[in-house]
This record gives C-alpha cells, sequence and structure tokens, in this order.
C-alpha cells in the first residue's frame, strides 16, 4: 500500500508466517505525523508483548535461516492441508473453498447437521475431536464446522479415523439434538 500513497496504516504479525501461534506479537506501519496519537491510544489499552515474543520476533526479522525454517514450514503446512481436505470430502463433508492463507478448513456439515453448535460438542465428546461451530463466524456459516491443520500429520489422521468413525456410528439417519448455549 506505501507504493500508492503515503496515507495509510499497515497491520501485520508474526503468528502466521513466522509460526508464532498465541504469542500475540505484531506490528504497524504509519505516517510520522500519526505515530505520537497511535502512541497515547496505544499506552491507554495494551502493555506490551513479552520479552519472549519481542525477542523471537527480532530473531524472525535477522536470522538468515529463518527464511528456509518459514519454506519448510509452509511446506509442511500444505501437506497438513492436503491431508484434511481429502480426509474431510472422503469422510462425506464438503470444502468448496480450499483455504490458501491459514491453516483452517471451513466445511460444510450440513449433510450430517443444521446445528453446528450441536454438533461440535457431540464431536467433542463422542469423538474426541475439537472443531469450531460455523455459527460463530455468523449466521452465513451456520451448518458449517472449522478443523484447524496446525498439528502434526499424525494428530490429523487420527482425528480423521474418530470424525469417521463417529459419523458412522453416531449419524445414521439423524440430525444433532439440540445444545444448550453456555
Amino acid at each position: 500500500m506505501l507504493e500508492y500513497t503515503k496515507n495509510c496504516i499497515i497491520f501485520n504479525g508474526f503468528s502466521k508466517l513466522y509460526a508464532m501461534t498465541g504469542w500475540r506479537l505484531g506490528y504497524m506501519i504509519a505516517p510520522k505525523s500519526l505515530i505520537r496519537p497511535i502512541q497515547k491510544l496505544h499506552q491507554n489499552f495494551f502493555i506490551s508483548a513479552n520479552s519472549v515474543s519481542q525477542w523471537a520476533g527480532v530473531a524472525a526479522l535477522t536470522d538468515l535461516e529463518v527464511e528456509n525454517e518459514v519454506l519448510r514450514m509452509v511446506e509442511l503446512y500444505d501437506e497438513r492441508r492436503r491431508l484434511l481436505i481429502e480426509g474431510l470430502k472422503r469422510i462425506g463433508f464438503g470444502v468448496a473453498v480450499e483455504p490458501t492463507g491459514a491453516f483452517y478448513v471451513l466445511a460444510n456439515a450440513r449433510e450430517f447437521t443444521d446445528n453446528s453448535y450441536s454438533f461440535a460438542f457431540e464431536i467433542l465428546e463422542k469423538a474426541f475431536v475439537g472443531v469450531t461451530p460455523g455459527i460463530d463466524f455468523g449466521d452465513n456459516a451456520e451448518g458449517y464446522v472449522r478443523f484447524s491443520y496446525a498439528n502434526s500429520l499424525e494428530n490429523i489422521e487420527e482425528g480423521l479415523k474418530r470424525l469417521k468413525a463417529f459419523l458412522g456410528t453416531s449419524m445414521a439417519g439423524r440430525t444433532i439434538r439440540s445444545h444448550p448455549r453456555l
């Protein structure tokens, strides 16, 4: 954006590119005239990222080996992504849009349920697999569930195996019961 205008603000973080999920480290690029007003806002809303995250961010930006590690992680996540998508499709989930920038798959579960919230709880309770109900992302995502592939290939395979067994034994011609919201 800076190549088009000097009047933009860029927010970015380290979570996905450098596999620092949960470390809550990000950065902002802003016009010099906005720095002081932004600092005033920042000091009232945030304290700071912890020092471990900050040093990891410095290493991510300065260590010459990091680029090779990032490329290796991209390949690994792509392998996990392909495994999960193929497995979900084989089980009967719809995956209309394959992810290209995150490590989640939003899968159509309407073949199995019309209540993603209850469905997610039943999967957790009976298959011991954690998924996120689509309804958490708005009404248009009801009937979908979100799967993460930020795990090992072995764990993804195990999760798919459990999910397949759950759907084969628990879903025979029925709709998931309503589960009260917590």
